[in-house]
């Protein structure tokens, strides 16, 4: 067919006519929407298993034995649940509470507020006038915390949720909100409702002989208990005044006390306050300073000295070294690191310190060399080795900017917000390790000067003075 002398196709082609289009019957069209919606419900019943699937069985056994089967099942389960609760509670809760709190949060909370939220945090797409949601995986709750599992829309990003957290909390009325990456394209959401930190902590109970990749020191906001790795890691606490620096290092160094007892941990403690904080403990230390900036420095170098020592013993042996009692993990705590490396009069003497503390910093985790060290000021002409310290301890901090300084880039928009700490939670801090950009918010344990002394009591080794007691403890 020709139109002016052009075929129909070659018009159509360039839109200058319309070409004729089949027009589906009304039967078919009638058909097509059945299959969508009986394939929507049957995905609907398939990710709601949880309780469809239960039903099921109901259903099933009513049709083959009438009441009497529904009512058998429910009882048994019941009574297993029961049994199961009462037995292991926590994988109870871990198991079957935290699915079923989740359900119902999400039910009368998340599935109600879930668009206006996308809406107000600019996540929903829209595309051919049709708008399209992050849509909510799965979500499991506790008493403190809901934990939602939510898959991101083509192009969107886990740091694009990072960045609205403080807008989806304010939402659905969480005290905090992290958003972490789970796996590609999929990103995981904490809601704090509760704050199991908000109460303090005492001193933690000291394990008989504990395992230093596994050293508990507080808890965690999930109300877990927080386990720290010291083998083959540095350790940079950095906290305003008052912001709880002695809970982190009381809790460290009484949680090594029985090492230091069995021979296997040795404590190297410099205290450049003149000793204020740290000669509460000074039998369960092997080196001990506090006034002398010339000792100082040479206890750091004297550690870099053995650390090189042990280096050439063990090149070609071992790639980590293993704590024993002839052969023990130095810890170098130093609790005001500042003073050696920024306000130190002496430049001779400051040159040295930063040597030695770099040379330690550098090679000082395989052959079993670890430094602790606290401050107040992170910056970089104050710390300029900061980099090299694989676990970071941010307890509150004055400034956001110092966020970054102390757990690194991003870690402020990550949730660790350190300036909002308040002043009623000493201890409180945010700790980043190595392998994982995450912060992890903690409360560390507090020991008070009875908890030290007992400790010192019990396990001082054969080095240094017996702890000065009051006359109710010299009795007992």
């Amino acid at each position: 067919m020709k139109v002016n002398g052009y075929r129909a196709d070659d018009l159509a082609r360039v839109g200058l006519i319309t070409r004729e289009r089949w027009v589906m019957p009304l039967w078919m069209s009638i058909l097509g929407v059945c299959f969508r919606a009986l394939f929507r419900a049957l995905v609907w019943l398939i990710r709601r298993g949880a309780i469809t699937g239960p039903v099921l069985v109901l259903l099933i056994a009513y049709g083959k034995w009438d009441w009497p089967g529904p009512a058998a099942l429910l009882t048994g389960a019941v009574l297993f649940a029961i049994a199961w609760w009462l037995a292991h509670p926590a994988s109870f809760r871990r198991v079957i509470g935290a699915r079923l709190l989740g359900q119902w949060r999400l039910m009368v909370r998340y599935r109600r507020l879930w668009r206006p939220a996308m809406i107000g945090g600019q996540l929903a797409v829209v595309h051919d006038e049709k708008q399209y949601l992050p849509v909510i995986r799965r979500v499991r709750s506790t008493r403190w915390a809901d934990e939602l599992r939510v898959r991101l829309l083509y192009g969107q990003t886990p740091e694009r949720f990072a960045l609205v957290a403080e807008n989806l909390r304010h939402v659905f009325g969480a005290y905090r909100c992290t958003a972490h990456e789970l796996k590609p394209g999929v990103v995981t959401l904490r809601f704090y409702h509760r704050d199991p930190l908000e109460q303090p902590l005492g001193p933690l109970p000291i394990q008989d002989l504990p395992d230093l990749r596994r050293v508990e020191l507080g808890r965690t906001e999930d109300a877990v208990p927080f386990l720290l790795a010291l083998l083959g890691t540095h350790v940079l606490v950095a906290g305003a005044s008052g912001a709880g620096k002695g809970s982190v290092l009381w809790s460290l160094i009484r949680a090594l006390a029985p090492l230091v007892a069995h021979g296997s941990v040795e404590l190297w403690v410099i205290d450049p306050k003149g000793g204020m904080e740290m000669t509460f403990g000074r039998p369960l230390f092997a080196r001990y300073e506090d006034t002398d900036a010339e000792a100082m420095a040479e206890l750091l170098e004297e550690a870099a000295d053995r650390m090189q020592a042990r280096t050439q013993r063990l090149k070609g042996v071992t790639r980590q070294h293993t704590p024993t009692p002839g052969d023990p993990l130095i810890v170098v705590l130093v609790d005001e690191l500042a003073a050696l490396t920024a306000y130190l009069s002496d430049r001779k003497l400051r040159d040295r310190i930063k040597a030695a503390l770099s040379l330690l910093l550098s090679q000082g985790r395989a052959p079993g060399f670890l430094v602790v060290a606290a401050l107040q000021d992170p910056r970089k002409d104050v710390v300029p080795f900061r980099d090299l310290f694989p676990t970071r301890i941010a307890l509150r901090l004055t400034e956001a900017e110092q966020v970054d300084m102390v757990l690194g880039d991003g870690a402020r928009d990550r949730g660790a917000l350190c300036d909002r700490i308040p002043r009623a939670l000493p201890g409180v801090a945010y700790v980043r390790l190595d392998d994982d950009p995450d912060p992890v918010r903690v409360r560390f344990g507090y020991p008070d000067d009875d908890a030290i002394a007992e400790t010192c009591q019990l396990y001082a080794p054969h080095f240094g003075p017996r702890p000065i007691l009051n006359d109710e403890q010299e009795a007992a």
